[in-house]
């Protein structure tokens, strides 16, 4: 199946909270639109009792029937790709105007990206939608038929990169006249493009999935992230503590920016009343190139963001440093013995923007 285009680019503005929410309680869901998360993740997987399944696939369709649910971008949650729920769900979700997301669990490879982009693809097609009128049974209004689908909005802008250009990129092999050397040249132009495929996101919870880490990083145009499910990986891991799963948080941290997609977001702390332990355990993720984390309740927002934008200290130095670089040109050392070059100066900008949101 040929892959659709990618998604809509968002804003600039980095997310940093990722607040999940059971998706059979909608007043739960209302509050935690305007609670301050920069990203609310509506929960349709193990937030919900299996015999609430289908009433909150239905109040979530409602909830992204509107265009804009909140003050906060909406993403999914669906249930296992390789069980009875999930097809239902991403077809029945992907083309209502306020999703920004669909987070797939327990990926264990490309394949189950590229089962979940084909079916939000065939949902994004105004032709595959039945000729109904009144209310759906997802709590929308039908559309006609050939109605336009709206683009939708995703999580972070990533700018291009080797690693995911290359990825769609097709070529054939030609000789030259008279010579028997293969040259590669670039294929004719893709007839037509499909529908935008919603922003998709893999949640990376088995050892499977960690050894395929980079290969599902780049499996699709419409991969926008990775991320751990480490309660999930932990048990299957056997490992008794947080030293277990260093290495593969480290793997998930080089794979996402092997593939040029954002840094990714700690998983959650399951422990809601221990925003000291909660702060220290940020602090190490930070540490090891994660931004952000998941939450499970609203009093974690502040605690997660303070931990993952920069110090006053850090702030000072990174503008040092770019005023020396705008200044001077060129790798340098700075007066204090720091050597300065592209790689430093490109991290001392993402510092600087990142602590724009203090601002």
């Amino acid at each position: 199946m040929r892959p659709g285009p990618p998604p809509r680019e968002p804003s600039a503005r980095t997310p940093l909270t990722w607040l999940y929410v059971p998706g059979d309680r909608p007043e739960v869901v209302a509050k935690a639109l305007h609670c301050g998360a920069d990203v609310v993740v509506v929960d349709l997987e193990d937030a919900v009792a299996p015999d609430r399944k289908d009433r909150a696939l239905r109040a979530t369709a409602e909830l992204l029937s509107d265009p804009a649910p909140g003050t906060a971008p909406v993403h999914v949650r669906v249930n296992a790709l390789d069980g009875p729920l999930a097809e239902t769900e991403i077809r029945t979700l992907a083309a209502l105007p306020g999703l920004a997301g669909l987070r797939l669990p327990k990926v264990q490879g490309p394949a189950d990206i590229h089962r979940a982009a084909g079916w939000a693809t065939t949902a994004a097609e105004p032709a595959a939608a039945p000729a109904l009128t009144g209310r759906l049974a997802t709590g929308r209004r039908a559309r006609s038929p050939g109605a336009a689908v709206a683009p939708l909005t995703t999580g972070t802008a990533h700018p291009a990169h080797p690693a995911r250009a290359a990825r769609t990129a097709r070529t054939t092999r030609t000789a030259a006249p008279g010579s028997a050397t293969a040259i590669l040249t670039p294929a004719a132009p893709a007839p037509a493009a499909l529908p935008a495929t919603p922003a998709l996101y893999a949640l990376l919870e088995s050892a499977l999935g960690i050894e395929h880490a980079f290969a599902i990083a780049t499996a699709h145009p419409a991969l926008r992230g990775i991320a751990l499910g480490e309660a999930d990986l932990a048990t299957e891991l056997g490992v008794r503590d947080e030293a277990g799963l260093a290495w593969p948080r480290s793997r998930t941290v080089v794979a996402a920016r092997a593939a040029g997609l954002a840094p990714p977001p700690q998983s959650v702390y399951p422990d809601v009343a221990d925003l000291d332990g909660l702060a220290r355990s940020c602090a190490r993720g930070r540490a090891l190139g994660f931004l952000g984390r998941a939450a499970i309740h609203p009093r974690q927002l502040p605690v997660i963001e303070a931990a993952h934008l920069p110090s006053p200290e850090e702030v000072e130095a990174a503008a040092e440093i770019v005023r020396a670089a705008g200044a001077e040109g060129g790798a340098q050392a700075l007066p204090d013995g720091r050597f300065v070059d592209a790689a430093v100066v490109a991290g001392a900008r993402r510092v600087l923007s990142l602590a724009e949101r203090r601002s």
